[in-house]
């Protein structure tokens, strides 16, 4: 349980740091820089606390694909970035990946524990 925690901090922080990384004008402006530095690195160390217990191929899946999502959407509500058709199809596809892997690793887990 407290790896999914971490999963989602590391997930937050990274699109905090992604955000700072637009709005420190290429390190021109200290405030957002120091704010990648930190998202980006507080997203790191949460997400190795959450691969104690999560497999990888799940964790950085999941990591990076919702990181992804989370930051085209708070491009669109805070950037005014365009969300065309093929971007709205993308970002669903993206957690619908997500979602398959998730499946997958369950139904993997699952026979595991069955014949153990």
């Amino acid at each position: 349980m407290m790896g999914v925690i971490y999963l989602g901090l590391a997930i937050i922080l990274e699109a905090f740091g992604s955000t700072m990384l637009k709005l420190s004008a290429g390190f021109t402006e200290l405030w957002p820089s120091i704010g990648v530095a930190a998202g980006f690195l507080g997203s790191f160390l949460a997400l190795s606390f959450a691969l104690k217990s999560i497999s990888l191929s799940f964790a950085y899946a999941t990591w990076s694909g919702i990181g992804t999502a989370l930051t085209a959407v708070i491009g669109v509500l805070i950037f005014q970035e365009d969300m065309s058709l093929m971007k709205g199809t993308a970002l669903v596809l993206i957690i619908v990946g997500i979602v398959i892997l998730n499946k997958s690793r369950s139904s993997s887990e699952d026979s595991e524990s069955s014949t153990a």
